[in-house]
């Protein structure tokens, strides 16, 4: 998902489930419903601004949710559609080079029109028009079409899915930048008292199959299944906490270059980082921005907002590694998709519970791995302008797994391959150890 995941994997291998148009329509309801839902906290001077080129206003995210509505769905299957606007379709163009050019990212800050109100009128047209559609499948167009049409819907779910996660993540960088540092919600009451220790969960050397079997959705960046060895292998029963990640720091991990890879050192020096990001230190006590407002660092939570190479440099610094994205797929296949999501409602990073082992593969935070984001072996992009949303991007990334606390649930999955540079920190990203046995 790159930078801000609408630069990120968004192609399925196959339209699979559901199958019915009237589950699709559903569907298509519920998730449109949940991203203005996500909106409702916001004010109107909330939803226009961009406090750095990889943070999207709200109402950018608002807006080119339809627009992929109407320009991969609508206007190509639906006769005499009429489009809302005839500029929106390059306001709203993310960086589809092969259907016109993209309103320039860094500038989406600047446009106080259109606004909110009439943002909001553009998603129900094109609701409308969608749910039209949708309702009157099957029997209006040929079967392939009709097929097409259902394919790129539900690929046009997901794809909301991945920028209701953005939403969050940005509006979080956007109240931070705020002196006032203001709430998006009040932060929910957690009685966990968990304090679970890491230990080790080990795993044999042997071929192991890896990638998306394509029975379900899934973008195409997992696919296809392959054969991969691994060798013999551990992983931490749970992420890397703020405590362990503050001995770290108090032990001088950023002023120590042999814990760092060489651009990675280069970055610490230039940005002056000396700790993750929105962490401040006041009153001898370290604090951090949060979606609930500053709230002290609960030391047993999983640190968050991580580059890799604050990830790596940890994880020398403990005589560990990262894993690679092969090993974490291994682990995880075997457990259920469940762990502190967006359906939880926390929107924070929370203790493992003392009783999952291995715990937090799901949820809390996005793990970084060690693995490159590149092709899987037989990958071939999608045909047309939905084959850019992958391809193109596999060079000079990493790849995450796991999803976060801001990720849908019904949204993550053991296959599922995030992706973004290394110095990339304002997503909820953290990890965990691995070592060789």
């Amino acid at each position: 998902m790159n930078a801000s995941m609408d630069t990120g994997a968004i192609v399925q291998s196959a339209y699979s489930a559901p199958r019915q148009a009237t589950d699709l329509a559903r569907r298509y309801t519920d998730v449109r419903a949940e991203t203005e839902r996500l909106c409702a906290p916001l004010v109107t001077e909330d939803y226009g601004i961009q406090t750095m080129p990889d943070v999207s206003p709200p109402k950018w995210h608002l807006a080119h949710t339809a627009w992929f509505f109407e320009c991969f769905v609508l206007t190509p299957f639906v006769r005499d559609y009429s489009p809302y606007h005839p500029r929106y379709h390059y306001l709203f163009n993310s960086y589809y080079e092969t259907v016109g050019q993209p309103y320039p990212r860094p500038r989406r800050g600047l446009l106080s029109r259109p606004t909110v109100a009439e943002i909001y009128d553009y998603r129900a047209y094109v609701d409308a028009a969608m749910l039209s559609l949708l309702q009157a499948l099957p029997g209006i167009m040929p079967s392939a079409d009709e097929d097409e049409v259902m394919r790129r819907t539900l690929l046009g779910v997901h794809h909301e899915q991945q920028h209701q996660e953005l939403l969050l993540t940005d509006i979080k960088h956007i109240f931070a930048m705020n002196p006032l540092r203001p709430e998006y919600q009040q932060r929910p009451t957690d009685r966990t008292e968990a304090r679970a220790r890491s230990t080790w969960c080990e795993f044999d050397a042997g071929m192991r199959r890896v990638g998306h079997d394509g029975s379900e959705f899934a973008f195409d960046n997992e696919t296809p299944r392959h054969k991969v060895y691994a060798n013999a292998y551990a992983i931490a029963s749970r992420l890397v906490t703020n405590g362990e990640y503050l001995q770290f720091m108090e032990a001088g991990g950023y002023a120590q270059p042999e814990h760092w890879l060489s651009d990675g050192w280069t970055t610490v020096r230039q940005q002056k980082w000396q700790a993750p990001l929105y962490w401040e230190r006041y009153d001898g006590r370290w604090w951090h921005m949060t979606l609930s407002g500053m709230q002290p660092i609960d030391e047993w939570a999983p640190v968050c907002h991580v580059s890799l190479y604050e990830a790596d440099a940890f994880a020398r610094w403990r005589g560990k590694r990262l894993p690679t994205e092969a090993e974490w797929e291994v682990a995880a296949s075997r457990e259920p998709t469940t762990g502190n999501l967006r359906d939880a409602g926390y929107l924070h990073p929370r203790p493992a519970p003392t009783t999952a082992v291995p715990a937090q593969l799901f949820g809390d935070v996005w793990e970084w791995t060690c693995s490159a984001y590149g092709p899987y072996p037989g990958y071939r992009a999608d045909k047309g302008a939905l084959g850019e949303y992958n391809g193109k991007f596999m060079s000079n990334q990493v790849v995450l797994r796991g999803g976060s606390c801001v990720t849908a649930g019904e949204h993550v999955r053991s296959t599922y391959r995030n992706f973004f540079y290394p110095g990339d920190r304002w997503q909820f990203t953290g990890l965990r150890l691995a070592d060789d046995r």
